[in-house]
């Protein structure tokens, strides 16, 4: 072989190292609830590669398990204090339910009306459903993302909010905030299977990866309840650093760390799992709200709704890299992974 066909080969080798090494595994989305519209987040780079109109108050959003498509909850309610009457206030139904967008061109495809105000959701593993807190229902609502249609639903108490599955048995729990209660659903027998009493207005949930714990973030006492998920009770109360107003919640891979977005606090506190103990406290932008980490788990998102934009953190440094600009409002983030 010549030298030149050498070269040749050796340049080409180098340029498509270079292009697998810039382009993306994952995409980042950011649902911005007053502009109405969705970011999209080149992982690799970050930077924003789409910006689109969704509907009305994007808030809740997630991808399909598959990342072929993510979904995204709208409503029609005006935004408003906590206990207004949502009625009252002239809510657009028609506004209410899920946008479908298309995750290989970053497209919203189709718009589901579904539900009655949903803010937060949570998509079972099998990717077949869709589990979404109706906040002026009182319900929770079981959608098939086949066919966009309603399967069942399930009473709760007032202002239901975060919604987590269970990845070891499929159960889901709903965060209500006006009375402080947790309701575990058995969802393919659509009945409430246990009711915990967190305390504190729980906004979100997650779980460690073998679903023995919850992890519960509670916003007005300022701590984490964690609960037990085979017995279903309470086991204690993890107290964050004074100012924090826990939101969203995110598990490491491993399961050995929880992150807490804190609200006003303006801050990600790292929790250890085992210790239950806060080891670190991470600021970000203001009012942090949605959270989710980089499928190898090295870099964590925040949307920060009072300053529009989405803080970037390395999780081993515990430092915010840098913020990106975004829509107005941003509210949830969601992962999506590009290699699928």
């Amino acid at each position: 072989m010549n030298r030149l066909v050498v070269a040749i080969i050796c340049a080409a080798t180098c340029v498509a190292s270079i292009i697998c090494a810039e382009s993306p595994n994952y995409f980042v989305y950011v649902s911005n609830e007053r502009s109405g519209d969705v970011t999209v987040i080149d992982g690799a780079s970050d930077t924003i590669v789409a910006t689109f109109p969704v509907g009305k108050r994007p808030r809740g959003i997630h991808a399909a398990p598959d990342a072929k498509r993510v979904f995204v909850a709208t409503s029609g309610s005006p935004r408003m204090a906590p206990g207004v009457d949502a009625e009252r206030a002239l809510a657009d139904k028609t506004a209410d339910g899920l946008a479908v967008i298309d995750a290989s061109v970053h497209k919203l495809v189709d718009r589901w009306h579904v539900g009655s105000d949903p803010e937060q959701f949570a998509i079972s593993s099998d990717g077949k459903f869709a589990f979404i807190a109706n906040e002026d229902d009182a319900s929770a609502l079981i959608v098939d993302l086949d066919s966009g249609q309603p399967r069942g639903k399930v009473k709760v108490s007032d202002e239901p909010e975060g919604v987590g599955v269970n990845p070891a048995n499929g159960e889901v729990y709903v965060t209500c905030e006006d009375k402080s209660e947790v309701f575990v659903i058995v969802p393919n027998e659509q009945r409430v299977l246990a009711t915990i009493d967190t305390d504190g207005r729980p906004r979100s949930v997650a779980f460690l990866p073998d679903g023995s714990r919850a992890y519960i973030a509670c916003e007005n006492g300022g701590y984490v309840a964690v609960v037990d998920a085979k017995s279903h009770k309470l086991l204690s109360k993890i107290q964050l650093p004074t100012g924090s107003l826990p939101m969203g919640t995110a598990i490491s891979n491993h399961g050995t760390e929880l992150y807490v977005s804190t609200g006003r606090g303006n801050a990600v506190a790292v929790v250890d799992t085992e210790k239950n103990a806060v080891t670190a406290t991470i600021p970000v932008g203001n009012r942090a709200w949605g959270i989710a980490l980089s499928p190898d788990g090295s870099k964590l998102y925040t949307a920060n709704g009072a300053s529009d934009d989405v803080s970037v953190v390395d999780v081993k440094a515990s430092k915010e890299l840098k913020r990106i600009k975004v829509g107005s409002g941003p509210w949830g983030v969601a992962i999506v992974s590009a290699t699928k």
